[in-house]
């Protein structure tokens, strides 16, 4: 394995579609930058959500009504989703090593600031400026799962994807349950925030020392281009809205809304808020296996149908006011967005290699094709995704205006359901759509079988 001689090993020479290249070398180095990948990406996560966590810190005394904390996590959301755009295209110009020390000490911005405003009679736009800057914790999952897409063939994609975007996730409920710790302990905000720091440094220091830079992976504007113009980045990305944007959304949301809607105290909430992202991160590799095995679309359409009945009795036990049946039913939605998370990321380089074959390519020529749209894709339909948590929140935030309760949001986000369902079904399970997934005029019909996307 041939290296440049720069600050950190770069790779020149990368195959992973090699049988040979992948057993004797790829494998290894593969799956060391996969574990050091989840770790930074975690703790990115555990920063992008920290005001999921803040806000139950935040009683009467700081003076923010519930509209004006679902606002606070929105702008959280917000940022995040528009910084995982130049995430993507940052780990090409800095190398995936390089980028991810970056990535990880940025954190250390919203974290530090945290620390030193969170207190009674801070301005709301100060904490509204702190939320903002917590966004750069949603960008490190667009340069992970950028990098980690260039390390495995595409016969692991599903599952080491599913791995790194899972670990990652798991960020989101690890931050909830040390908050929960630090509340039931009588800590204030700051003991929480004053534990996360040196895991940020820790996080930078291990992707300097263990994570490689490859060569091989380099910016293509034209693979960008075409992926803005495929509607096939833009039918996934509105999919990925419906899974990972609940997923994230719920995140933020979950604990707010058992305060409000319920009168839950904030130990109360923290105590239940965890389990929904813990599972829909778990879950999430297994959602990415099982579309390796049957087919992402076939897996992301049963996804879709579930999410939409379990929201149905999410909005019985609302009108009904029943918190025991309110909580399952939402933990149970929460679990399947994270199998959809799986399902929907996998369905990418499946969709664009299936185009490849469709325009004639084959062998080398048809993986490349597909590494070059599919990787170009995934940093807009991540970002697209995210933009789906802050859609929930301010549903919520005007739900909870209006009505007082959140009976009114869970409404529509059941009707998107159900639209995520039809444009599954339509555009990659019937016979006819599945035929046409190559580009118009590409030549003679692909003949593709439903398991391929």
């Amino acid at each position: 394995m041939a290296v440049r001689n720069r600050t950190r090993e770069w790779v020149e020479r990368w195959d992973p579609e090699d049988t040979a290249f992948w057993e004797e070398t790829g494998a290894r180095v593969a799956r060391r930058n996969l574990v050091f990948s989840i770790l930074s990406e975690h703790i990115g996560f555990s920063v992008w959500t920290l005001w999921s966590v803040m806000v139950l810190f935040m009683g009467p005394e700081y003076g923010i009504d519930p509209a004006g904390k679902f606002f606070l996590v929105s702008m959280a959301t917000l940022v995040g989703a528009f910084a995982r755009v130049p995430y993507t295209f940052a780990v090409a110009v800095f190398g995936g090593r390089t980028w991810t020390v970056v990535a990880a000490s940025l954190l250390l911005a919203p974290t530090i600031a945290a620390f030193v405003v969170m207190e009674p009679g801070t301005s709301y736009g100060t904490f509204l400026l702190c939320a903002a800057l917590t966004g750069v914790g949603g960008g490190n999952f667009a340069s992970s799962m950028t990098n980690i897409n260039s390390f495995f063939p595409m016969r692991e994609k599903g599952w080491a994807l599913g791995l790194n975007a899972g670990g990652g996730n798991i960020g989101v409920p690890v931050i909830q349950l040390v908050a929960l710790t630090v509340i039931g302990a009588g800590g204030g905000p700051r003991v929480l925030l004053g534990l996360y720091i040196p895991l940020i440094l820790l996080s930078a220091l291990c992707a300097a020392l263990f994570m490689d830079n490859l060569a091989t992976v380099k910016n293509d504007t034209g693979a960008a281009w075409d992926a803005v113009k495929d509607r096939h980045t833009w039918i996934m990305a509105f999919l990925y809205v419906g899974s990972f944007g609940s997923f994230i959304g719920y995140s933020f949301a979950f604990g707010l809304v058992l305060q409000t809607q319920f009168g839950r105290t904030p130990l109360q909430a923290a105590g239940v808020t965890f389990i929904g992202p813990l599972l829909g991160s778990l879950i999430r590799p297994v959602g990415g296996r099982l579309a390796d095995r049957f087919g992402g679309a076939r897996i992301t359409l049963g996804n879709f149908v579930a999410m939409a009945a379990a929201t149905a009795v999410v909005i019985l036990a609302s009108v009904q006011k029943s918190l025991a049946l309110f909580t399952v039913a939402f933990i149970v939605v929460f679990v399947l967005s994270g199998l959809g998370n799986g399902s929907t990321y996998k369905m990418v380089p499946g969709i664009f290699q299936a185009k490849a074959r469709g325009l004639g390519l084959t062998g080398e020529a048809a993986t490349a094709y597909g590494r070059r749209l599919s990787g170009a894709s995934m940093g807009l339909i991540g970002a697209v995704g995210a933009l789906g948590g802050l859609g929930i929140n301010l549903a919520f935030r005007q739900s909870f205006q209006t009505a007082g309760t959140g009976t009114g949001a869970f409404v529509s986000f059941l009707v998107f359901y159900a639209v995520c369902s039809a444009v599954t079904w339509a555009v990659y399970l019937r016979r006819a759509a599945a035929r046409s997934v190559a580009a118009p005029g590409a030549g003679a019909e692909p003949q593709l079988s439903y398991a391929e996307v």
